[in-house]
């Protein structure tokens, strides 16, 4: 009987399409020997890393009304969390009133809604800002909602200068994957660079940009775009503020990163070390920063809300706990960790205890904070590296090319990469080649019913008519001229920020400062790419 042949063994990929050996041995590739807290910062930006102090665990929130959120920030703060996260709803990240034709239906059911100064006092009401940081989850009304905060903070005897914190700022993204967007590029830069610089100037301690691969990885990006078209996203940034006067090493240190940590856990650690590496080289070789703290990469974690699944729904909280793990084991300076419900709703307050609760016990417990950088030396891991390192350099290249990020995004070149990869991925589960527990094996004939949050519709009609009381009350005339001001300060070149400020403490809206702005400078309509 003729032997038959041998089946050729079925090729095994990481999420990023990398294939995988049966083993790995030492590489060829000749490797410096590199020390955490030292360029290239590699294997961390600090040499103690968590034996010096944990990563802040910084869950977001944010629903419904602010006294809503206040009591949700009073419960995390009350369980251990040490750091505050705002999440905001979709008419505030866009710029319209509760009370505006755009914002029907959508109030405080996504995030908190601000429409003024009172609702934002209402919000931190009883948290002294001085001694707390916070993230603020906002790009296109980022410079409204952040002189919202600076006010707030002198209301409580807070100066600008004790502030810290973070708004997300990124508009860039925006327009690769989550489309909250208002005004066309060059104007959202110039917003950014006015932010930057007065934040150099002014609110020291607060980092006026978070330069976000998330969005783009939960849009389908593998690992190595999101670490590369980030870093030319965050290139972008850099040279805004350059072409304004300002030097390298006085705004580069507050500079921040927000990634993705999704489940493919080698994968996620090889690319949180790549991304501290390559923006090292660039901070140091492409703009000649010579302040160490200008070279490092300090970033926020959030893991991913894409893996969750709204089938079997604790089974999520076995996925945070994995991608919880990477992300500490790749170096992150703070983390969210998402509920096991946000497949299906926001998060209950039990259920954002677990996800926070997932975080202490690897801090506490687990026993990876005891030494720093456990996973050097792991050839597999290095492997993944080199894999990642190369193609993000490529894609920087090609970048380059096409005349940087701004342009690369007017011809849908992000788009259309992250596009087709979503496409691969799709296909992947569809097919069950990908593996979904509970979703495309392993499911249940019953789900069993979930305890949700729900935010009803009543909260858009309280406020609604809390800002129409807000309008009767203030001082109109006051109001209108600081919006004419302003208005005046966006058709020439003056930084906008002490305008934006003036504005906020006399009770101007989110609104009304949006919608001065886009008299000015129009709005965005993207153009289709196929």
């Amino acid at each position: 009987m003729a032997q038959t042949e041998k089946q050729k063994p079925k090729e095994i990929l990481t999420d990023s399409n990398f294939p995988v050996n049966r083993v790995y041995h030492q590489s060829a590739k000749k490797r410096p020997k590199e020390e955490p807290g030292k360029y290239p910062f590699t294997r961390g930006i600090h040499a103690d890393m968590y034996r010096e102090r944990f990563w802040t665990m910084r869950q977001y929130s944010g629903f419904g009304d602010a006294k809503q959120t206040n009591e949700r920030f009073k419960f995390m703060l009350e369980k251990g969390q040490t750091g505050l996260s705002m999440a905001f709803d979709l008419p505030t990240q866009i710029g319209h009133d509760p009370d505006a034709p755009q914002a029907e239906g959508e109030v405080g059911k996504v995030g908190v809604s601000i429409a003024s100064l009172k609702d934002m006092l209402t919000a931190f009401d009883g948290i002294p800002l001085g001694k707390v940081s916070t993230s603020m989850t906002i790009n296109s009304t980022a410079s409204t909602l952040l002189a919202y905060y600076i006010a707030v903070g002198e209301s409580q005897g807070f100066k600008s200068v004790d502030l810290r914190g973070t708004t997300q700022n990124d508009i860039l993204k925006e327009y690769i994957a989550r489309n909250t967007y208002i005004y066309p590029p060059q104007p959202s830069m110039r917003l950014i660079g006015d932010m930057i610089e007065y934040c150099a100037k002014h609110v020291p301690q607060w980092y006026p940009i978070s330069i976000s691969g998330y969005h783009m990885r939960e849009a389908g990006s593998t690992a190595t775009q999101e670490v590369a078209f980030t870093l030319a996203n965050a290139i972008a940034y850099i040279e805004t503020c350059l072409e304004r006067g300002l030097k390298i090493d006085d705004f580069a240190p507050r500079l921040s990163f927000f990634f993705c940590c999704t489940i493919e856990f080698f994968e996620e650690i090889a690319k949180f070390r790549v991304a501290r590496k390559v923006y090292a080289k660039i901070l140091k070789e492409r703009f000649h920063a010579k302040d160490p703290k200008s070279m490092q990469l300090k970033f926020h974690t959030q893991t991913s809300g894409e893996s969750l699944t709204a089938q079997q729904p604790d089974n999520n909280i076995v996925r945070v706990a994995i991608q919880t793990m990477a992300a500490v084991l790749g170096g992150t300076q703070s983390l969210h960790t998402n509920s096991r419900d946000e497949a299906l709703a926001l998060p209950t307050a039990e259920s954002a205890k677990i996800a926070l609760r997932t975080q202490q016990i690897v801090a506490h417990e687990s026993g990876i904070t005891k030494t720093v950088d456990p996973m050097a030396g792991s050839y597999y891991l290095e492997y993944l590296c080199d894999e990642i390192e190369d193609g993000v350099w490529k894609y920087l290249k090609q970048i380059e090319k096409m005349g940087g990020a701004l342009k690369a995004i007017e011809k849908g070149f992000f788009q259309s990469e992250i596009r087709q990869n979503a496409y691969r991925l799709k296909k992947e589960v569809d097919s069950g080649e990908r593996v979904l527990v509970g979703v495309n094996r392993f499911s249940d004939e019953a789900e069993s019913m979930q305890e949700l949050l729900r935010i009803d519709d009543s909260v858009g009609e309280k406020q609604r008519k809390a800002i129409k009381k807000l309008r009767a009350e203030r001082d109109g005339k006051k109001v209108e001229h600081a919006l004419s001001k302003l208005m005046s300060a966006a058709e020439k070149s003056d930084n906008l920020m002490p305008f934006i400020l003036d504005s906020v403490k006399l009770y101007a809206t989110t609104g009304e400062i949006s919608n001065t702005f886009r008299q000015v400078f129009g709005e965005y309509r993207p153009k289709e790419v196929f």
